[in-house]
């Protein structure tokens, strides 16, 4: 394992959408084109997010997984009264935890059913799950969700708002977090968040969190801003955010090790 991107999607026209959906790409992007970026960039492992476009049909990217079974972990979407029979067999094709893309959606209520079976049973499973929220909501989701004892995975930075920067209560509230040791942020997406968050937040991060509960990601094939950007200009901004080699190792590659490679 020389390196890892924590944060892809696969996926191509034609596959069945979710409904009320915000937004589908007329474009393929397939387990192939995404694996030949990786090797032109030096990466060597990978973990792949369900577009939450496809709603809970993991097949497509499960398809990927098991084609690169040493290089790809996956991160699902599932209904909440998802079974542990159902869940065993997402774990034998790779998947390693969930996502719970929030944006634009009322917060679930974890603590009460299905929701907090669901939680219980990915916590026996050492599963992480991985949340895309606005940061004004994590002083409502984080407490419950440690509480179920799951690990917290935070997308794109925590996703600030981008008016408010690192100054965002909901962000503040996030790095207070880092001293749980569960909870672990993706730096990734950078134009998702406004421009100048990533000089401002990683050292803050670096100091709540630690650089061993920061992972990157290429979040690619980048969906709403693939003519604003590409693969290598992503990549090349971990060595600006971190330019030392000895920092990047342990983002790039002990980190993710840690987090998506060693079971519970």
């Amino acid at each position: 394992m020389t390196a890892v991107d924590c944060h892809a999607h696969v996926f191509k026209r034609g596959l069945p959408l979710a409904a009320d959906i915000r937004y589908a790409p007329d474009y393929d992007a397939t387990a192939g084109d995404f694996y030949r970026s990786l090797e032109a960039n030096g990466i060597s492992n990978a973990v792949l997010v369900q577009p939450s476009f496809l709603g809970t049909d993991n097949s497509y990217m499960l398809n990927a997984l098991r084609r690169y079974p040493s290089r790809f972990r996956g991160i699902a979407v599932v209904a909440p009264d998802t079974s542990r029979d159902a869940l065993r067999e997402l774990v034998s094709a790779g998947v390693v935890g969930i996502r719970l893309n929030l944006i634009g959606v009322p917060s679930p209520r974890l603590d009460a059913e299905p929701w907090s079976t669901l939680l219980e049973r990915l916590a026996d499973l050492g599963w992480q799950v991985e949340v895309q929220a606005e940061a004004r909501r994590w002083p409502e989701l984080l407490p419950l969700l440690l509480k179920s004892g799951v690990t917290v995975v935070a997308d794109h930075f925590g996703k600030p708002d981008p008016k408010l920067g690192v100054e965002d209560p909901g962000f503040r509230h996030l790095l207070k977090s880092g001293a749980t040791g569960r909870v672990w942020v993706k730096i990734s997406g950078s134009y998702r968040n406004g421009a100048g968050l990533p000089a401002a937040a990683i050292p803050l991060l670096r100091d709540s969190f630690g650089l061993d509960h920061l992972v990157w990601g290429s979040d690619w094939p980048h969906t709403q801003f693939e003519t604003t950007t590409h693969y290598e200009a992503v990549r090349r901004e971990l060595d600006r955010w971190l330019p030392h080699a000895g920092d990047r190792r342990i983002v790039l590659t002990e980190a993710p090790r840690k987090l998506f490679w060693t079971s519970k």
